[in-house]
């Protein structure tokens, strides 16, 4: 795949958690129900094995199994996005040859993480990874988890290396909307918002959509955004927005990716044990939280139940 025939994506792209059994292996029947679940609701293509798929828990053979079944049920109008970070270079060109090989449509590179390193180092490790891949990659700035990429860097790497194609932004930082949308050179770029908390502005400011965890959970939200922005309601996307921010607010006090986990089994969809032996407290505010969300959801989507659309897919 070249990287002109990946420069350009747009729309929302449900980051899928990676769910598992009790014993800790891949429940890739699960899996098929989480696809399902967000292509039926709209979704314009899934991402595996970024922070929402906790791609630190997972061995990369049990990545590359999870990136090809995923593959293997997606519709041919939909688009893979695979996150290809891990503990050394070696292993991130290992997910990256096997997403490539799966058909994956471009990349998401995130920063190195654990050890720190200076904005040199990271442009020098983005310039070899995608030079050695030789195919479409999207910087992928998760500063919160892993180094952070300052702008510069950034526009650097989009300006000046060839299959650097754009950036998934998750620093949640709304001043580089306007920084990235109005680069010279931005025309050519795929520009995706990574904190749903600021997904109607970055359309407003001419990003091209979102890779959204929220959209994994409650898709029916974000494709509602999606629309009423390229319908021009701005009041109908500004509501939805809102909506949004308020879930995102109840799910702010559980660990990254926990909330779209703990929503996610609310809708019938239980996607195995958490990372964390749960204390009492956790387990109280968990339930606290989806006997709100069950309330909350019927009637900010329109639906007579929460988790209807969770039982078309039940086997």
């Amino acid at each position: 795949m070249t990287a002109d025939a990946a420069r350009l994506l747009s729309g929302v792209f449900a980051a899928i958690p990676t769910p598992i059994l009790q014993d800790g292996h891949l429940d890739l029947a699960m899996l098929d129900r989480l696809v399902a679940f967000a292509i039926d609701a709209g979704v314009h293509g899934v991402c595996l094995s970024g922070a929402t798929g906790e791609y630190p828990h997972f061995e990369i053979a049990e990545r590359k199994t999870l990136i090809r079944h995923a593959a293997s049920i997606l519709p041919r109008d939909r688009t893979l996005l695979v996150g290809i970070g891990g503990p050394s270079t070696r292993h991130v060109l290992d997910a990256g040859r096997a997403a490539l090989e799966a058909g994956s449509r471009a990349l998401l590179l995130p920063m190195p993480m654990f050890f720190r390193y200076e904005q040199q180092d990271l442009r020098e490790y983005c310039e070899h990874v995608s030079r050695a891949l030789a195919a479409p990659c999207l910087l992928y700035d998760l500063p919160d988890f892993t180094n952070g990429l300052s702008p510069e860097t950034a526009l650097a790497l989009l300006n000046g290396a060839e299959f650097i194609v754009g950036i998934k932004d998750s620093s949640g930082r709304e001043e580089r909307l306007a920084t990235f949308a109005g680069a010279p050179g931005r025309e050519d770029w795929t520009l995706l918002v990574g904190d749903d908390r600021l997904l109607r502005r970055g359309l407003t400011a001419g990003w091209n959509g979102g890779v959204s965890g929220i959209a994994a959970a409650c898709p029916e939200l974000s494709i509602r955004l999606w629309h009423a922005f390229a319908q021009d309601q701005a009041d109908e996307s500004a509501r939805v927005q809102q909506l949004i921010d308020e879930l995102i607010g109840r799910l702010a006090g559980f660990p990254v990716p926990w909330g779209i986990r703990i929503a996610l089994s609310a809708r019938g969809f239980d996607t195995g044990p958490l990372p964390l032996p749960l204390t009492p407290a956790r387990q109280r505010q968990i339930r606290d939280f989806q006997e709100w969300f069950s309330g909350w959801l019927p009637v900010v989507t329109g639906c007579a139940q929460g988790a209807q659309t969770s039982r078309q897919h039940d086997p």
